[in-house]
């Protein structure tokens, strides 16, 4: 599973929204293959990974439309700003993925993109479930609440 975010691992891209738009079940670290231009760009911290999600295609798993500008400094090897990159997993999590999206209708976001304390990019997934409105709209409201009954409860004491 994924490990903590400790001070040595760089975010590169987060993925706030997917917490609000589903309920995330289950949460995995997978490797991305990434280009030479790929990498110096993330490293420059600019990537968007929003509109992006992960599809088990052909016994492989993908990362599409996931956005990482081009570097300026390689004109003659850039690469396509959205163009589908493989996501490196083990085959016990990929047949575990599979099954999650073809049987139960799960999703597969992507949560974060950080480079580790090895320097390496990964991709945390999520495997999670969409939210209805009501559902967002208790979410929001119990995360209120959780704001009121601290302020009570600063107040108080």
């Amino acid at each position: 599973m994924a490990k903590n975010t400790g001070p040595t691992q760089k975010i590169v891209a987060e993925n706030r929204r997917a917490r609000h738009d589903y309920f995330i079940e289950d949460d995995l670290e997978a490797g991305i293959m990434l280009e030479g231009s790929e990498v110096k760009s993330l490293r420059n911290g600019k990537a968007n990974i929003a509109e992006s999600y992960a599809s088990v295609e052909e016994g492989e798993l993908w990362l599409i439309n996931g956005y990482i500008p081009a570097y300026a400094q390689a004109k003659t090897f850039g690469h396509d700003e959205r163009r589908r990159r493989k996501l490196l997993v083990n085959k016990r999590e990929l047949a575990k993925l599979w099954n999650a999206t073809a049987r139960e209708g799960m999703t597969v976001v992507p949560l974060k993109l950080y480079f580790n304390e090895r320097g390496r990019a990964k991709l945390q997934l999520g495997l999670a479930k969409g939210k209805k409105m009501a559902d967002k709209r208790a979410t929001a409201a119990k995360r209120d609440w959780q704001r009121q009954k601290a302020r009570i409860m600063k107040e108080h004491s």
